[in-house]
């Protein structure tokens, strides 16, 4: 897959809610060692990964999330933005604002797909 296809297939995977469904979308996309890390999640591994997403649809059914421009690339490191498109709005009450929207900076794989992704939520703060 190109880095495109393998940052669509991950979103893909984020938006779905058959949790059989996202296992077949990360093992596109997903090194089986992978890890993924924001400001409330800290896994290793795809079940891990997929626990987690599924648990983002336990506590707020209907979320989605989209993209927010083109992905950026270079020696085997991306990133890209996204934002919720959607989700109950009382459930998404209990997040930080800051939790609406973000980045995802990772690592690809040699084979392609992500080693690793860390996400940080809203923008960046101010200097100090």
């Amino acid at each position: 897959m190109s880095t495109k296809e393998t940052i669509e297939t991950y979103m893909a995977a984020w938006n779905e809610t058959d949790e059989a469904k996202i296992r077949s979308l990360l093992e596109k996309c997903w090194a089986d060692d992978g890890t993924y890390t924001d400001p409330m999640s800290d896994v290793k591994g795809r079940d891990a990964l997929v626990a987690t997403i599924t648990g983002l649809h336990t506590a707020v059914p209907g979320i989605s999330l989209a993209p927010t421009g083109a992905f950026d690339e270079h020696h085997g490191r991306i990133r890209f933005g996204w934002k919720v498109a959607g989700g109950a709005p009382e459930r998404l009450a209990a997040f930080p604002e800051t939790a609406l929207a973000g980045i995802d900076v990772g690592v690809l794989a040699a084979d392609g797909r992500l080693q690793s992704i860390t996400g940080f939520w809203g923008v960046n703060p101010p200097a100090g």
